[in-house]
């Protein structure tokens, strides 16, 4: 079966009349010049090594090589069959903290980007680390609120990524094992799929129960691990209007990374703790997600086409050297020979 990538090349096709057209305007125009000079028969003998038929020739030629260049654009292809492909990975659904106090500086100071701004840092060199994998995003403060499903697109997660802000969640708060919940029930149901739930947080759960959380994720297959973004000596929490915010006593309150409770909450969840600020932070989470067994995904089909167009441009190679060497004048070793009269007798 032949068929062709782009058809609509084909309209180019228009161009072989308008250059015979101008091509032979050329020709009419050129005859009555030389009428100007005097008979044609005289003309034509003033001119003895001019060929009559090379410049037919020349349009020929020329002609062929438009033809097969919008044969080349129109990608010509022979041949269909089907290919199947199996993708092999894991699903991962990160758990983002957006509570007010991801708003506070991830380091002792005041004046470095905020816990948040790491944390999606992180997930962006996560999800690049990703090959065949597929990743799911969970987002929480008082209550967890399910921000992107589970995709192999790794390019829409990190557009859904950029747009994460602390203002999302209506309800204040740090309810981890809330997340921890809402992310386990959002994987695939397939039972040999390799699970596993990033929580990125400061560590700051006044809500629930996370480790038990994690730990019945862990019993259901799904390893929970964690990375903790802030600093353990504490930052003061940035309010929109520029001050910062406060106690009851009108004293500033300063959020620490709890990374003790972020390591109970990996540990239960059979994964392991990372701190946000190590520069390998990233790589070890990968390392580790590496160590889960990889399955299969999905099944992609394709059709497969041989390409023809190498042919078209051979052909189309040589014509261009046949034209490239091709001369106005006639050839000397053809010049005895009449291909148009018969000799007198």
């Amino acid at each position: 079966m032949f068929s062709f990538a782009y058809p609509q090349y084909f309209y180019l096709l228009l161009l072989l009349p308008a250059i015979a057209g101008l091509f032979l305007w050329g020709r009419a125009k050129r005859k009555r010049n030389l009428e100007q000079f005097g008979r044609q028969q005289v003309v034509k003998n003033l001119m003895p090594e001019v060929s009559p038929y090379k410049p037919w020739v020349k349009l020929t030629l020329e002609l062929l090589l438009v033809f097969l260049a919008v044969v080349i654009l129109a990608r010509p292809r022979a041949g269909v069959g089907k290919a199947t492909e199996k993708v092999r990975g894991i699903e991962v659904m990160v758990a983002l903290d957006v509570s007010n106090s991801m708003n506070a500086s991830s380091t002792s100071n005041q004046q470095d980007i905020s816990r948040l701004q790491r944390a999606k840092l992180l997930v962006q060199k996560l999800i690049d680390s990703f090959d065949n994998d597929k990743v799911g995003l969970v987002i929480f403060a008082g209550n967890a609120y399910m921000q992107m499903p589970m995709t192999s697109d790794l390019s829409s997660a990190k557009l859904f990524l950029d747009n994460i802000n602390t203002e999302m969640a209506p309800t204040q708060g740090t309810a981890i094992g809330a997340a921890i919940n809402m992310a386990k029930h959002s994987f695939t149901p397939h039972a040999k799929t390799q699970k596993a739930i990033i929580v990125i947080t400061d560590g700051e759960n006044f809500e629930d129960d996370a480790a038990g959380a994690a730990h019945q994720a862990q019993k259901q297959g799904i390893q929970v691990s964690v990375i903790g973004v802030g600093s353990d000596h504490g930052a003061p929490i940035p309010m929109p209007d520029g001050s910062y915010l406060t106690d009851d006593n009108g004293q500033p309150v300063t959020s620490f990374l709890n990374e003790q409770m972020a390591q109970d909450i990996a540990r239960a969840g059979k994964g392991i703790y990372v701190n946000g600020n190590a520069n390998d932070a990233v790589e070890t989470l990968h390392e580790a997600l590496d160590k889960l067994a990889k399955s299969d995904l999905a099944q992609m089909t394709y059709t497969q086409h041989d390409e023809q167009f190498p042919v078209f441009a051979a052909i189309a190679f040589v014509l261009l050297i046949a034209l490239l060497l091709l001369l106005e004048r006639k050839n000397p070793w053809l010049e005895k020979y009449n291909f148009f009269t018969r000799n007198s007798q």
